[in-house]
């Protein structure tokens, strides 16, 4: 009995066969090339948005000088809202949408020792004994008041609500590196301090004011 024996034939590398295995490697190099490895934090692609690089821009340039040309006496818009709140929005007060009014105010007082919220009170003359006047220091900065304050910035300018609130946030943050970075708020205490800034009248009891420029007398 015989066994047979199955004999195979290599193929041999012929010249297509050889052009085709170097496309493919020339196509493998090529992809290898165009691959980017990213390492840290991705800067933003060419075109998007970005809320920090708008508020760097505008915070100085425009929205401190802005609330500053507006700023009113805080008593006179006190005296001006307690008996119609409607008519001290409209001549003091800036009104987006539906949201309360926002005020650019300035105010000189004695500053009180801050608590443990991050609000500095200060004693204004003129004002009611039942109306505290509290200064955001920090570390923490709310609302939306310095973004609201001039009616330049305006939801329609944006893609979304985030953008929006996020140009506030921003701005917020630019409260902390360029008004409050560096101070001490207890050092403050029993000082005369001379303050412009924005707020809304949230609670008639507590007017919270967010500072963009702080002065202390000498």
């Amino acid at each position: 009995m015989s066994t047979a024996t199955t004999v195979r034939k290599k193929t041999p590398f012929t010249p297509k066969r050889l052009i085709t295995a170097g496309l493919v490697l020339v196509l493998l190099v090529l992809m290898l090339l165009s691959t980017k490895i990213h390492t840290g934090d991705a800067a933003p692609a060419p075109g998007t948005f970005s809320p920090q690089s708008f508020a760097e821009e505008k915070f100085e340039s425009e929205i401190v000088p802005d609330i500053v040309g507006r700023a009113t006496d805080l008593v006179t818009v006190q005296e001006a809202n307690d008996p119609d709140p409607a008519a001290a929005a409209e001549q003091y007060g800036v009104v987006t949408g539906s949201s309360p009014a926002v005020y650019s105010v300035k105010l000189t007082g004695t500053a009180g020792e801050p608590q443990a919220n991050g609000l500095m009170p200060v004693q204004v003359e003129g004002m009611p004994e039942d109306i505290q006047v509290l200064v955001q220091m920090g570390p923490a900065i709310n609302g939306t008041a310095v973004r609201d304050a001039t009616g330049q910035v305006q939801f329609s300018q944006f893609k979304n609500q985030i953008d929006f609130q996020d140009v506030g946030a921003e701005l917020n943050n630019q409260v902390k590196d360029k008004v409050l970075a560096g101070g001490d708020a207890a050092s403050l205490a029993g000082k005369e301090v001379s303050v412009v800034g924005a707020f809304s009248i949230v609670n008639p009891a507590a007017y919270i004011i967010t500072p963009v420029q702080i002065e202390v007398a000498q």
